[in-house]
């Protein structure tokens, strides 16, 4: 299978490492990331500046590497469109691994999941990946990097509907410490939106998020609360955010008798 990878950690992080070494094992593997850390950059394009793209040594077992100066969704989009020969063309893109989870509303802010947006957008099957835990060396994301190998072993990528990603969040655990695999919905928010108040030294005011960790009930089928009980999340995920039921209501409300012109009526 041909992989495409890319990231918002840069390409010398070591979730992109680990993930491509254990994928090149197998398959055929490129990478186009970020040049530098490009956490938290949602599913923002770079539209005004010029994107720079440069072919490094190919890394971690890989056929061909690239980085750019571009946000995660520019490298997809790139990849996609201007990069790759159609020869290299992925049976899959693959985001990953994220330093950190990517959980319930979390999501929306996350450079990684608008990674594997922008590869579902253009039409390819798409997984983001993340490791639930903060630490950070390369051995921490072995363990993740082997599941998520097996996880892309064992899936046939075109089950992924269109406008779709699979979210897969792996906890930071050794591999028997691991409880399984979790089908689960996205959950609501992991933290409250408190701002902590603070004063500096020169006494210019200043705020930092300061949120406290929400508690979901045990059985609750959600990813927050799989990564929780010790299990692999997996959520499919739909950017398709047209509400199919509220446009009826609002076609019965202000076009009733099919008559949607009566702002002219005065």
């Amino acid at each position: 299978m041909k992989i495409l990878i890319s990231n918002d950690d840069g390409i010398l992080a070591n979730g992109i490492r680990a993930l491509a070494e254990a994928l090149s094992l197998k398959h055929e593997v490129y990478i186009v990331a970020p040049d530098r850390e490009r956490s938290a950059a949602g599913h923002s394009l770079t539209l005004h500046t010029p994107l720079r793209v440069e072919e490094v040594d190919a890394k971690y077992g890989t056929k061909r590497c690239w980085m750019t100066t571009g946000t995660p969704g520019d490298c997809v989009k790139i990849a996609l469109n201007a990069i790759l020969s159609e020869e290299e063309m992925p049976d899959l893109v693959i985001s990953g691994i994220n330093h950190g989870p990517n959980l319930g509303a979390d999501i929306l802010y996350s450079g990684t999941v608008s990674c594997a947006m922008e590869g579902a957008m253009l039409g390819f099957p798409s997984i983001a990946t993340s490791l639930a835990s903060m630490r950070n060396e390369y051995e921490d994301f072995k363990v993740s990097a082997a599941c998520i190998a097996a996880f892309v072993d064992k899936l046939d990528p075109t089950i992924i509907p269109a406008k779709t990603i699979l979210n897969i969040n792996v906890p930071g655990l050794d591999l028997e410490d691991i409880g399984g695999i979790a089908i689960t919905e996205l959950g609501k928010r992991m933290f409250t939106d408190d701002y902590e108040k603070r004063v500096d030294p020169r006494g210019k005011v200043y705020y930092w998020m300061a949120g406290e960790l929400i508690n979901e009930p045990e059985d609750a089928n959600t990813d927050i609360s799989a990564v929780r009980s010790n299990k692999i999340s997996v959520t499919p995920i739909t950017f398709d955010m047209t509400n199919v039921e509220v446009m009826n209501q609002l076609n019965k409300n202000l076009c009733s008798d099919d008559f949607c012109n009566w702002f002219h009526q005065n």
